[in-house]
């Protein structure tokens, strides 16, 4: 194995998979019972995936769109699918309870959906993110700037882990099962720098379809799950503010990595 690809393997495995696991390590550090605590880890969770949807996503989507209808087309079409596939599993659980009465019809497994809606949206996301180091690496070989670069994404998956882990731990997954799923989502940051690194280019239509739709999802997710979920755990005006804490935290990391 040549040393470039070597190097673009180690770097993005950290960066992806170990920045994601990290979050969701942190994620299972600061769970708590309280339904306070829970209703504010959620909505922080929301307002910073609403951030990273808003002012990440969804203007590399409509960049990288070869005409500007496909991006908001592609948005939508993320949202529907998911919405359409929550809306099935709900009609499962349901047609499960029926079946089976002793089992708690609680409406725990929309926060397991939740977990997973995002851990597949994170996972698709990343896909262009190693893409965009793969290229990188074979345009310039191994270079400081590289490594440095990925170490901000690598900053940038923390809290996007602890999104993808929060929703797991308080639907009652195991610690070891949630931050399992939040460091696989990551392995698509590997594979998208291999297949960057031999293709040299991305394929722009392409990479505005992935965001978008991982876009589409992760906004279902937000408003349709995450923050009902919270205002249900606890009724506060506190619930909602953190979400407004998570958006400025995005905020934040979005616009660092930029400079």
């Amino acid at each position: 194995m040549n040393t470039p690809l070597l190097f673009i393997i180690l770097l993005t495995a950290l960066t992806g998979v170990g920045g994601l696991g990290l979050g969701g390590g942190l994620a299972v550090l600061l769970r708590h019972e309280s339904p306070r605590t829970a209703s504010l880890l959620l909505s922080f969770t929301a307002g910073l995936m609403l951030c990273i949807v808003s002012l990440d996503m969804v203007p590399e989507a409509v960049e990288a769109a070869p005409a500007l209808w496909m991006a908001p087309l592609c948005l939508l079409l993320g949202f529907a699918v998911t919405f359409l596939l929550n809306c099935w599993i709900d009609k499962s659980v349901h047609h499960s309870d029926h079946n089976h009465p002793h089992v708690c019809a609680c409406g725990h497994h929309d926060l397991h959906t939740a977990g997973i809606v995002l851990a597949a949206a994170v996972a698709l996301h990343n896909m262009p993110v190693g893409m965009a180091i793969g290229t990188t690496v074979a345009a310039d070989g191994v270079s400081y700037a590289a490594a440095i670069a990925a170490a901000t994404i690598a900053l940038h998956n923390i809290p996007e882990g602890m999104s993808i882990a929060i929703p797991l731990l308080h639907d009652g997954s195991k610690a070891a099962s949630a931050v399992a799923v939040a460091s696989l989502s990551g392995l698509p940051t590997v594979i998208g720098a291999v297949l960057g690194y031999y293709m040299g280019t991305q394929a722009p239509a392409a990479l505005s379809i992935a965001l978008s739709l991982a876009g589409g999802a992760m906004l279902y997710v937000v408003f349709f799950e995450l923050l009902p979920e919270a205002y249900q755990q606890w009724r506060s005006r506190w619930a909602m503010l953190f979400s407004v804490v998570g958006f400025a935290l995005g905020v934040l990391l979005i616009f660092s990595h930029a400079h």
